[in-house]
Parts: structure tokens; C-alpha cells; sequence
């Protein structure tokens, strides 16, 4: 009885797969249009929405109706893409918030259900990178790294996901990107976070089809970004440097139509599938080929700390010496990276 049992387990999965694949033909066949649910009078949040991506995401928001909440350590940047929604028409709150910080997320997402409403919309946009070969990366920014990139997902969906639950209706979005699929020199904790990140968004779903929640998730996955600030520098081969405000119109789509995931440009799908298939050393020498170089940008950008008195952190010794110089290299959590 249990062979046969077994084998009717066996079979009703393929039926229900040979299903899902028919569904999922007929849906890419339908035009896009079609497809996209309206976001008017939801409540989006968007970390990092001081500048960047952040603040592209935040204009697209707030022209389909969307009332945007943005946050971010960069308080003069949240002032102006408050002054930019309005300026368009649109509705749009800021909030000076350290992603690094748990207890402060959780005190932010209390006073936006208390004076804005429930968050029906979650993009966990912030991100920031060090690019320094691992040995050479302090510890303080490898855990601030960690810290911005994927554990703020942990305690943004923590603090607006049961409110989500309650009225089964919600979307969240994690920017992730290329580098959490394919390891890059320079970037090892950068890397580390974004394939965390993916991993984050994939169970998360599972877990809320499992128990029968209608919320969808969405993980984002670029290259590289052009005039993010960061990477400015990089040097890509036959893969072309990504334009920030096609990156944002196709997550916007993308969120709208629910898909799964999203990888830009999408062609590269078909790379990461042929990376489990070939043998590593191809593997290895392809990416080697497609990015030549990475190195911090050469023209000096601010001080794009994640705490408010990073910029001014004293320098008691050699090792606070050399995390203050990266700071004042990195990318503001509203900048994106590949």
C-alpha cells in the first residue's frame, strides 16, 4: 500500500505540474497590460528612497496612485524626493531610519501605522558595498554590509508582514541583484548578503503559499547599474551597463504583473542556467571575462554612511582609520549596485 500510494503521490504532482506549466504559458501570452494590478491608494514604503533607485521607484510609485513612504539615513535626500512626488502630484512621507539599527525599524514602522496606515506595498531597496578584497574589508563594515543588505528584509517583513496577513493582501519586493547568483572579486560580502537575499525572498514565499496567504514577493536581480555613484568605475565586457531608469520601470512591471522574480537584462537567464551545467573553471573564466575590473569611484563621493555619526567617527586607531576611508567610499542606502 505504500508503494502505490507513492506512486499516485508521484502522479499527482505531474498533473498538477503539467497544469501549472499550461497556466503559466497562457499567462506569458497574455499582454502585459492586461496583467497588471493597480496599486491606487495602497501604501508603498521604500528603503533607501532618499536618491538613486530608491527615489525613481518612488516617482513611479506615487504616478500610478500609489501614497509613498520613503526611508532612508540621508535626511536632505528624503526631503527631496518628497519635494519631487509632490512637485508631480503625488502623495509622499519621509523618515530618517537606520536600517542597521532593528529597534529603530520597528519604532519608524509603528508611527507610519499610526499617522499613514497599513503598508500594502514593501520594497526593500537600500543597499551599500564596500569593494575591498575580503581580508581587507574591516569587520565593522562586513556586519554593516550584512546589516543594510538582508537583515533589514528580516525586520521590514517582520514589522509590516502581519498586517499584510490580517487583510491577505500585500506585495514585497527585494532588490537583490546579479551578484547573489554569481560570486565577484571585491564584493565578497556584498555578494554574501545578496544571495541571502534571493534565499530570503524564495523561502518567505513558500512559507506564505504554504500556509495560504495571497502575498506576493518579488526578488530583483540587475547588473550593473550606470551613475549609482559606486561602481562608476567598473569595467564590463559585452554585457552593456544597465540604464537606472529602465531598472525601475521593470520592477515596477514587475511588481504590478506579480511575478516571481526578475532579472535584468533577462537574457541572462539563460547564463545562470548554463552555470550548474558547465564545468566550474568555464564558469570562472566567463565571469572573469565579462567584468574585467571593479574599484571604487575615482571622482569622491560623500560620506554615505548608514548611522548618523558615521561621518564623524573619530579615528582612535589604524583599523577606525581604515573603516572611516571606506565609508566615505560607499554607495547611500538609496544607491543601487549590480
Amino acid at each position: 500500500m505504500k508503494y502505490l500510494y507513492s506512486i499516485g503521490e508521484v502522479i499527482v504532482f505531474l498533473a498538477l505540474s503539467l497544469i501549472a506549466i499550461l497556466k503559466g504559458i497562457i499567462k506569458f501570452l497574455i499582454p502585459k497590460k492586461y496583467k497588471m494590478k493597480t496599486i491606487n491608494g495602497e501604501i508603498a514604503l521604500v528603503t533607501g528612497g532618499g536618491g538613486g533607485l530608491g527615489r525613481l521607484l518612488s516617482l513611479r510609485l506615487a504616478n500610478l496612485g500609489a501614497i509613498v513612504v520613503v526611508w532612508d539615513i540621508n535626511e536632505s535626500g528624503i526631503q527631496e524626493t518628497i519635494k519631487l512626488v509632490r512637485a508631480a502630484g503625488g502623495t509622499c512621507y519621509g523618515y530618517v531610519c537606520d536600517l542597521c539599527d532593528r529597534e529603530d525599524i520597528y519604532k519608524k514602522a509603528n508611527i507610519i501605522k499610526e499617522e499613514i496606515g497599513k503598508v500594502t506595498i514593501l520594497i526593500n531597496n537600500a543597499g551599500i558595498a564596500s569593494i575591498t578584497k575580503f581580508l581587507d574589508t574591516p569587520d565593522k563594515l562586513i556586519i554593516r554590509t550584512m546589516d543594510v543588505n538582508i537583515m533589514s528584509h528580516f525586520w521590514t517583513a517582520k514589522a509590516f508582514l502581519p498586517t499584510m496577513m490580517e487583510s491577505n493582501k500585500g506585495h514585497i519586493v527585494s532588490i537583490a541583484s546579479l551578484a547573489g547568483h554569481c560570486g565577484v572579486p571585491k564584493l565578497v560580502d556584498y555578494c554574501a548578503s545578496k544571495f541571502a537575499a534571493v534565499g530570503f525572498d524564495e523561502a518567505l514565499r513558500i512559507e506564505l503559499e504554504d500556509e495560504g496567504y495571497d502575498i506576493n514577493t518579488t526578488v530583483v536581480c540587475p547588473y550593473f547599474i550606470r551613475s549609482t555613484g559606486l561602481f562608476d568605475d567598473v569595467q564590463s565586457s559585452y554585457v552593456p551597463i544597465l540604464s537606472s531608469n529602465d531598472v525601475a520601470d521593470q520592477i515596477i512591471t514587475a511588481m504590478r504583473c506579480n511575478y516571481k522574480f526578475l532579472i535584468i537584462p533577462g537574457y541572462l537567464q539563460l547564463l545562470l542556467i548554463f552555470k550548474w551545467l558547465v564545468p566550474w573553471m568555464c564558469c570562472a573564466m566567463f565571469l572573469r571575462g565579462v567584468i574585467k575590473g571593479i574599484s571604487p569611484t575615482s571622482h569622491g563621493q560623500p560620506c554615505a554612511a548608514t548611522t548618523a555619526n558615521d561621518c564623524n567617527m573619530p579615528s582612535k586607531d589604524q583599523n577606525d582609520a581604515a573603516i572611516h576611508q571606506q565609508l566615505t567610499r560607499r554607495i547611500s542606502s538609496s544607491e543601487r549596485k549590480p
